[in-house]
């Protein structure tokens, strides 16, 4: 950052065209500024849900004897693949 102006840069992003529709709708509202403005504290808000998420689990484990070993880890992606679960990460 300099002098409290934020570097943007252009990004393509695919959505359908129902969320398409449905953000156009917020900003005709005038509920959000703009399409980019929108997006844009959306990804604010999963970047900032993702910090508190890996904050609270690495309390939680800490709690509970410290970080997963390779073995617990491969037990849970084991138990979460039979469970018709998908892979670890959330996007």
């Amino acid at each position: 950052m300099v002098d409290g102006v934020t570097k943007m840069k252009k990004v393509t992003i695919t959505l359908s065209q129902e969320q398409v529709d449905a953000v156009r709708a917020l900003v005709g509202r005038g509920q959000a500024e703009s399409i980019s403005g929108f997006v844009q504290h959306a990804v604010a808000s999963a970047l900032q849900d993702e910090v508190g998420w890996s904050r609270w689990l690495d309390g939680a484990l800490e709690e509970t004897g410290g970080p997963l070993t390779d073995e617990e880890r491969a037990w849970a992606d084991l138990v979460l693949r039979a469970a018709g679960d998908a892979p670890a990460s959330r996007w």
